[in-house]
């Protein structure tokens, strides 16, 4: 028997739970976004002489990093930006820009600004979670690209360090701490001059008068000019005398303080606060929950009972208290964040943190409800997660970090289920498992057993895909017991159904059976179609793991049907794939071929990365049997690639193992070892049984070769116990192959 090669255990998650009847397929196309820089502040005032130095030193010293750094409020953004716009026509290729957060007390870590960074060129992909893999794919997109990256805020040097693109790209970064970097010009941002802090307050105000005491009382620091400017515009009845003596006031009161100067940042915020109605004050200290932009909406939900939330933010920016920001959303500055959060007290802070995690679990259920939608609605619930992550990650994490209170656990139950479609995709399944682990504390703390077994099940799923079969079934078995306690058929048939693929992925077939044909019995009962199809394809993964290729095509056919009937596009996309596979092992790889492509093109249609690596596998094993190792090479190295991004140990392994097979065909016979082993490893860890055997018999082939046979024989004997334990057809010929090695050795 020759070399068993191909990625066909194309076994489909059986269900992502998500509610007590509910099961969804994740789908996604999408397209980049390379030119995000912000426009600069109407009102720039100065600054002339910073930006000439920094122009020379990217033009004419060949800067890479641009550093401005300074105190919160000075400028540095609005400086970078007048900088970034004016080198704009040098960087053609793409100007990304991201908020690093670094000010706040959750700054956006290396790995999640990585992700964003990449996001504008593959809106879709599914990536890995580690730095390093994130940074070589974030610096493989750039390379040889004259790119403008901004790094608005950073915390310090161990943030920024991964995102600095490489030549000949440049980077501006703004931070309120001075750090070194190897190759960085940086640049200090003071305060203005007094006669451009002068202009400043005039051009906010929009009048000409003395305002030389009130610059220097706001230290002459953009930020508060500004404050002070709109004060003075919104109160007509205040001279600049009358502010600066309410900032004096304020000084006293306020923590925030320059300490290069007798005056406060912080002081242009309360004594616009101070001049706030009271219900203006407390719609602006209500604000401060929100850890990154928001719109209307969003507001009204925080402040309750609100009339008209626009006009009310409008008002709140008139007093210079909030930013507005592109798309109709609104922004309060980091100090003014901080501020307004040390006003509230601890009880209305919780309030505040109950009502926008209830918003923003019910933005998360709109968003997924658009996303199902298909076609273009695809695209426009995932740009509304990314444009919402930041807020609906704190809305979860509140209401994780509360299981105690009811209301907080009621939410935190809740979060998996509201996005089940775009966090399949958006979010790393280490943090989903985060989530669901929450999810089931607070299930199991409210007394809700259904939502308990959807979150085992859910949680069983996770742990699949990251290759620990094991530890699924102990999930899946706990969502069974639940199921039946109480009840719900759905909830059985899926956690039979997951039972099954577990017990496949660990190369049992006839136990897989058992269960699947078990679950298929309720699914027809239930009428659940969805369910039916997903099942009959397993069946016949299933029998094609047995030697009956034929019969599998039967189940997969049946699946297909199913699939096109209920609109279920990853659905038919596995059906194809497992066609194919059925097909290559009848002998016609071309046939197999034309399967493929199409499960290849659905993948990529819905943002199906797992199924995308599967389909390009299975394709690199069909040209090898065609005797094209090289094109079949390409494509097991595409599907390494994915396979390492999205965790997919299984995946992962049968690259591995394909690669050491092409590579032996090519002669290379030391570098096929060194994958066959790679790939053993790995089938061993995640007691992939199959695989173990598919890359002992390939190993040991190698072996005989070698003249190695006792190790060969060693090796090869492991894939004839494991095809006899299963009854497979071909388990004779092994051994009778292993026999004649054994010959050789008397």
């Amino acid at each position: 028997m020759g070399s068993i090669t191909g990625d066909i255990s194309n076994v489909q998650d059986s269900t992502i739970i998500v509610g007590d009847n509910n099961t969804v397929t994740p789908r996604d196309p999408g397209i980049p976004a390379l030119h995000q820089l912000p426009d600069p502040p109407a009102d720039f005032v100065g600054r002339a002489a910073e930006l000439d130095e920094l122009c020379a030193a990217v033009q004419t010293q060949g800067a890479l990093i641009c550093g401005l750094t300074g105190l919160g409020g000075v400028g540095k953004t609005a400086l970078g930006l007048v900088l970034a716009h004016q080198l704009k026509p040098h960087y053609p290729d793409g100007q990304l820009y991201i908020h690093l957060r670094g000010a706040s007390n959750n700054p956006v870590t290396p790995a999640a600004a990585l992700e964003q960074l990449i996001r504008a060129f593959a809106p879709v992909a599914r990536l890995p979670e580690d730095v390093e893999q994130l940074t070589a794919i974030y610096r493989t997109l750039l390379a040889g690209k004259k790119i403008l990256v901004f790094l608005d805020d950073a915390r310090d040097a161990a943030q920024v360090r991964a995102l600095l693109p490489p030549r000949p790209a440049l980077a501006i970064v703004t931070s309120r701490k001075r750090f070194d970097l190897a190759g960085y010009h940086t640049r200090d941002v003071s305060a203005l001059p007094l006669d451009d802090a002068v202009k400043l307050i005039c051009a906010v105000w929009g009048q000409t008068a003395d305002v030389t005491a009130l610059a220097h009382r706001c230290g002459c620091l953009p930020m508060a000019l500004r404050a002070a400017g709109a004060l003075l515009k919104r109160r007509p009845d205040l001279m600049p005398s009358d502010v600066d003596k309410l900032l004096t006031e304020a000084a006293r009161r306020l923590a925030l303080a320059d300490p290069e100067r007798e005056t406060t940042l912080a002081a242009a915020f309360q004594a616009s606060y101070d001049q706030l109605t009271t219900e203006l004050q407390n719609r602006w200290r209500a604000l401060g929950i929100f850890p990154a932009d928001f719109d209307a909406p969003a507001a009204a939900a925080v402040w309750e009972n609100a009339a008209d939330p626009g006009e009310t933010l409008a008002d709140l920016h008139a007093a210079g208290l909030v930013d507005a920001v592109t798309g109709g959303r609104w922004r309060l500055h980091d100090l003014a964040r901080d501020f307004t959060r040390a006003l509230c007290e601890p009880v209305e802070l919780d309030a505040l943190a109950y009502r926008h995690a209830t918003y923003y679990l019910d933005t998360l259920w709109k968003i997924d409800r658009l996303y199902k939608l298909g076609n273009e609605n695809i695209l426009a619930g995932l740009a509304q997660f990314d444009r919402e992550r930041a807020n609906i990650e704190a809305g979860q994490a509140w209401a994780a970090a509360h299981p105690a209170d009811p209301a907080a656990a009621r939410l935190c139950n809740l979060y998996p289920d509201a996005g089940a479609y775009v966090i399949n995709l958006r979010l790393h399944p280490r943090v989903q498992i985060a989530w669901l682990e929450a999810a089931l504390i607070a299930a199991r703390a409210l007394g809700n057993r259904g939502a308990e077994g959807a979150h085992l099940g859910s949680l069983g799923n996770a742990w699949r895909n990251l290759g620990e079969p094991r530890r699924a079934i102990d999930y899946y078995e706990q969502y069974l017991t639940i199921a039946r306690e109480i009840g719900d058929r759905r909830g059985e048939g899926n956690a039979l159904g997951s039972l099954g693929s577990a017990y496949l992925t660990l190369g049992e077939p006839r136990r897989a059976i058992d269960y699947y044909e078990q679950y298929l019995t309720i699914a027809r009962e239930i009428g659940d179609r969805r369910g039916e199809g997903t099942d009959l394809g397993n069946l016949g993964i299933a029998w094609a793991a047995l030697g009956e290729p034929r019969r599998a095509i039967d189940y997969y056919e049946q699946d297909l049907v199913i699939a096109r009937e209920i609109g279920d596009r990853r659905g038919e996309g596995n059906a194809l794939g497992n066609l194919g596979n059925a097909w290559y092992l009848l002998g016609e790889p071309r046939r197999a071929i034309d399967y493929y492509e199409q499960r290849l093109t659905i993948a990529r249609e819905i943002g199906d990365r797992r199924g995308e690596g599967a389909a390009l596998g299975n394709l690199g094993s069909a040209y090898l049997s065609l005797g094209e190792p090289r094109r079949a090479i390409e494509y097991y190295e595409q599907r390494l690639t994915i396979a390492r991004e999205t965790d997919d140990r299984r995946g992962e392994g049968n690259a591995l193992g394909n690669l050491g097979v092409a590579w032996e065909r090519l002669g290379e016979l030391d570098r096929a070892i060194d994958y066959y082993e790679q790939r053993l490893t790995i089938a061993r860890e995640i007691g992939d049984r199959q695989g173990e055997a598919n890359d002992c018999w390939n190993l040991g082939l190698l072996l005989e070769k070698q003249g190695e046979l006792p190790r060969a024989v060693e090796l090869m004997q492991v894939a004839v116990d494991f095809y006899s334990s299963i009854g497979h057809p071909d388990a004779e010929k092994l051994a009778a192959r292993v026999e004649q090695i054994r010959q050789k050795l008397k």
